[in-house]
């Protein structure tokens, strides 16, 4: 498939076929984790946020017109599967800073509606695969993976996944091969590893749906920065989420999703083939 053919290809994508991919996937696991949650807890989360709602009404004086027009965009929210996408957008951020204020390690970050697990393993030095006229700047990234006591985590697992020149994520949007710009890779004996990739490109999330609806509507801009998906993971350590950014991207001052830290920005450096670049991860013992 040649580059042209590949973009023809996902002018068939939309917001609904991406948004109905992630909502099965969140519907097939992700309930398991509360399911002993106590009632107590159930009726003080449900309760603040219906406050908090209920006081947003009365502070603008929400009108009938107002209050039917969002309950039909919820609705429409639902039809098109974008409850993920609207969730990891403008929600995630805030739960996962408050889940992970306690590390000493790393910094993580969202991690978005299109993770995949079971990537192909590349083992310690590899290639993510791609097809062979992936669009983008080759790179190379190295990096470590220590414990916060400064040891190596030989065997440690870093899955790496990320969007397209299009902005389109393998198993999220036709016509790309399965596990595209998406791989696993366990660190050698000193913790080290090495992947190839190409660089990311700056994209818009879907605006055919709900999601682009209220973009819309709000005079809000649909730009997500540039950025490479990982998660780390070793025994008797937390799991690491997180995104790696680049400087100078026009959109990591206002990433709709909130999800840009300084910590996560990457320092590439030009060569005559490809673009380099050294980051390492630090994690918490569990």
């Amino acid at each position: 498939m040649t580059q042209h053919d590949t973009a023809n290809a996902h002018d068939t994508a939309t917001a609904a076929a991406s948004g109905a991919n992630a909502t099965e996937r969140f519907k097939s696991d992700k309930l398991d984790g509360v399911a002993g949650t106590p009632p107590e807890r159930v009726s003080l989360l449900a309760r603040e946020v219906l406050d908090a709602v209920h006081g947003a009404i009365r502070r603008h004086k929400v009108t009938y017109d107002e209050y039917n027009a969002l309950k039909a965009w919820l609705i429409s929210v639902g039809e098109d599967g974008e409850w993920p996408l609207f969730l990891d957008v403008w929600v995630e951020h805030v739960v996962e800073e408050v889940a992970t204020e306690h590390r000493e390690g790393n910094k993580g970050t969202i991690e978005g509606p299109y993770y995949a697990p079971h990537a192909p393993e590349q083992g310690s030095d590899g290639a993510v695969p791609m097809r062979d006229d992936e669009p983008g700047t080759p790179l190379t990234w190295t990096g470590r993976v220590t414990s916060t006591d400064g040891s190596a985590l030989a065997g440690a697992t870093v899955e790496v996944w990320h969007a397209d020149a299009d902005g389109y994520y393998s198993q999220f949007a036709p016509d790309i091969p399965e596990w595209n710009l998406r791989a696993g890779f366990t660190t050698d004996t000193e913790g080290r590893f090495r992947i190839r990739t190409v660089r990311p490109a700056p994209y818009r999330i879907p605006t055919d749906g709900a999601c682009g609806r209220l973009i819309a509507a709000a005079g809000w801009h649909a730009w997500r920065p540039a950025h490479l998906h990982v998660k780390v993971s070793a025994p008797g350590h937390e799991l690491l989420t997180a995104q790696l950014y680049f400087p100078g991207d026009e959109h990591n001052d206002d990433d709709i999703a909130s999800a840009v830290k300084p910590e996560l920005m990457l320092d590439p450096k030009s060569g005559p083939d490809d673009e380099t670049v050294r980051y390492d991860f630090v994690l918490d013992p569990a």
